[in-house]
């Protein structure tokens, strides 16, 4: 188990921040992390109406973050073949590497923080 004091998750989350902001990997929001993370953490299937009700916001909200993942390949969305009312958000080869990167660069980051 790993335990930071407040400061130190702060200074980490910090500093994950700015390695993303300067990284050549598309800036995403706050949400859109949390989105993407949802769908890549937790197992499928994932719906626009679960994700708005998962994240305690509204289905129009998922669609719009999901619009701007959707641009940068980092998920897909389909209609269900079984409740043509429902779209399925799939997950992408392309999310799965920024995801990836993401977690490493979480690692690297706490890896820099002093004791």
């Amino acid at each position: 188990m790993i335990v930071l004091r407040p400061l130190q998750a702060l200074r980490l989350w910090q500093q994950v921040a700015l390695s993303e902001v300067r990284d050549d990997a598309p800036d995403l929001t706050l949400r859109q992390i949390a989105i993407l993370l949802t769908i890549y953490l937790e197992p499928p299937p994932h719906t626009v109406r679960g994700l708005a009700a998962r994240l305690c916001v509204t289905k129009p909200v998922i669609t719009r973050a999901l619009d701007t993942m959707g641009a940068l390949k980092l998920v897909s969305r389909h209609r269900d073949d079984n409740d043509r009312r429902s779209v399925l958000v799939k997950r992408t080869v392309e999310g799965a590497l920024y995801v990836e990167r993401f977690g490493d660069a979480i690692i690297a980051k706490a890896q820099e923080l002093p004791l």
